[in-house]
């Protein structure tokens, strides 16, 4: 019986800490992605997120999204499942979107999608009921809007742990706010590194689909090849052999300079348009056995994947830094703690 128990046990936690083969990097791809944004914060970042044991919250965050996929509940399925992609290719066809105009509003994008379904219906395949149960087979991803939106968050708790501190918050109240800055940096980091998985930003996520003239691999296992297997294959990548690669974190607006100063979501579909682009070298590599893990050629993919959790840690400690340095103060609060504040002393008279 407590053998029994055990393997129920260790199957379980497997569960919670290894994404199946439909996610995106490993945990400990996710994980180091997070690790790697750290490493890029300054000094003078609040001390709190410094400690140990707040890094490795938010190390182990990274995985958070993830876990949640493995749920039976198709509420969360249909809310979360989406969040991890963008099949950048149909925005253009059948869709006939503009990526360079999306709107940075979930809804409205949700909308122009529909309003394509109904004024082409001959352009969309029908979907299959039975393999759609959570409602997602409709939609392309949402991988942009779940970046900004975790984004606007953090920038929202770094204002208003500001201003408690800086306009009469408890203690209790200021230790709450920092404990919601470290539970949104660390789930935030997830669909950063999303971003980076360049199958994540294709219809060909699971294999090479439609005209396939330079046979690339069709077969669904390269995902999961690209999410951790090959990295387990050429033992994994150390943190303290990947870390130098990472830059001190800066303004993302001064990571793109392409980009309006204020155009955060532009430059986070800017981001994500770079990793569209590597799709198809990807599949050339694989193509070529260089992500095999045999021989000389086979260890090629690893720079690669490294090079791709980098740029991963790099923009999320970008949009961590952005989000601090952009914080205002949290006016209403301001008002509320200053009332507070009056009323107290009116009291103590």
């Amino acid at each position: 019986m407590k053998k029994l128990f055990l393997l129920a046990f260790g199957t379980i936690l497997s569960l919670a800490l290894c994404p199946t083969s439909s996610l995106a990097w490993d945990y400990e791809g996710h994980r180091l992605v997070n690790q790697l944004a750290l490493t890029s914060l300054p000094t003078n970042f609040p001390s709190f997120l410094m400690i140990p044991a707040a890094r490795e919250r938010i190390a182990f965050l990274a995985g958070e999204p993830d876990r949640w996929r493995n749920t039976t509940e198709v509420a969360l399925k249909h809310c979360n499942g989406p969040d991890h992609y963008i099949d950048m290719e149909e925005l253009d066809e059948p869709y006939g979107i503009d990526v360079h105009s999306l709107t940075p509003f979930r809804y409205d994008f949700t909308a122009q999608l529909a309003l394509a379904r109904a004024a082409h219906p001959d352009k969309f395949p029908a979907i299959d009921a039975a393999k759609n149960a959570d409602h997602s087979r409709q939609l392309v991803g949402f991988l942009p809007w779940a970046i900004i939106e975790n984004f606007s968050k953090l920038k929202s708790e770094f204002s208003y742990l500001k201003t408690f501190q800086e306009f009469g918050g408890t203690p209790e109240e200021i230790a709450n706010a920092q404990e919601n800055i470290i539970y949104t940096m660390g789930v935030m980091g997830h669909y950063v590194g999303d971003g980076s998985q360049p199958l994540h930003a294709t219809k060909h996520h699971h294999g090479w689909v439609g005209e396939n003239p330079h046979g690339y691999s069709t077969e669904s296992g390269i995902h999961s090849l690209i999410d951790g297997g090959y990295i387990r294959k050429v033992g994994g990548i150390k943190l303290s052999n990947v870390q130098s690669f990472v830059h001190p974190a800066q303004l993302v607006s001064i990571s793109y300079p392409k980009e309006k100063a204020g155009d955060t979501f532009g430059i986070i579909l800017e981001y994500i348009l770079e990793q569209e682009k590597l799709v198809e070298p990807l599949y050339q590599m694989e193509k070529a056995g260089k992500f095999s893990g045999e021989g000389d050629v086979g260890l090629q993919g690893k720079e690669f994947i490294t090079g791709q959790l980098v740029k991963g840690g790099q923009m999320l400690g970008n949009l961590w830094y952005t989000a601090w340095q952009q914080a205002p103060t949290d006016t209403f609060l301001r008002s509320e703690l200053t009332k507070r504040k009056l009323a107290s002393s009116e009291k103590g008279k």
